[in-house]
């Protein structure tokens, strides 16, 4: 289960089916239609040079997951199912994972995208990803909060001083003032529109969108596209 694309943008998208949906999570995300699909056929052509990512970058199998910091069903996945995946696949090089923003949930997911990827710009991979776990760590558990401005300038600024330095803190939040990376959030929002992604989180395993509904037919589209690649 993914979120529905709402907000600005709701009436021209609907929310695929995200198979990693725990009962029991309860948030305005839900509220997207479920789609049961099958796998996508069409491998698309992804650009994954300058992108944040965690394993080996010669591994087979190159998993993209599109996300918004401000849903919560993404917060979930970050929380229980990423490290599944990076244990499983990512630990033990058959995978790479990367992170692509697709900020659509308020005016806040485009300005914390836009602050990641800076972090990401001027500190670095290591950094970027404590950044990103810590700022999903911080989301509000109350759904009604996607509603509001709630991550702000001097909020990013302070959820970021919890993982580096002033030194750090004030060169990034300079190169965010300039909009340094904002070159790079394009990029990925082109990822976006030419993949046609229309919730979050959505996967892709070498450039093949996963729409399945169970963990079992996750770890079937990774090993074939491992093997695809011996």
């Amino acid at each position: 289960m993914k979120a529905e694309k709402k907000s600005k943008i709701a009436s021209k998208k609907a929310s695929p089916k995200w198979f990693f949906w725990i009962v029991g999570v309860f948030s305005l995300c839900v509220l997207g239609l479920l789609l049961i699909g099958n796998f996508s056929k069409t491998e698309a052509v992804i650009n994954y040079k300058n992108q944040p990512y965690i394993g080996d970058a010669a591994a087979p199998v190159k998993i993209v997951e599109f996300g918004d910091y401000k849903c919560p069903v993404c917060k979930n996945f970050n929380a229980t199912n990423f490290p599944q995946i990076k244990e499983k696949y990512v630990e033990t090089g058959i995978a790479t994972f990367y992170f692509m923003n697709d900020p659509f949930i308020n005016t806040d997911s485009n300005r914390s995208a836009l602050f990641a990827e800076t972090v990401y710009q001027e500190l670095g991979n290591e950094t970027f990803w404590k950044f990103h776990d810590q700022l999903y760590s911080k989301q509000p558990e109350d759904s009604k909060y996607e509603a509001i401005d709630l991550y702000t300038e001097s909020f990013l600024k302070d959820t970021l001083k919890e993982i580096a330095n002033d030194d750090d803190t004030n060169k990034v939040m300079e190169a965010f003032q300039q909009k340094k990376a904002k070159s790079a959030l394009e990029q990925d929002l082109l990822h976006v529109k030419n993949l046609k992604v229309d919730g979050t989180p959505t996967l892709f395993i070498n450039g093949k969108k996963f729409e399945g509904n169970t963990w079992d037919e996750f770890n079937q589209m990774v090993e074939d596209a491992a093997k695809e690649k011996k």
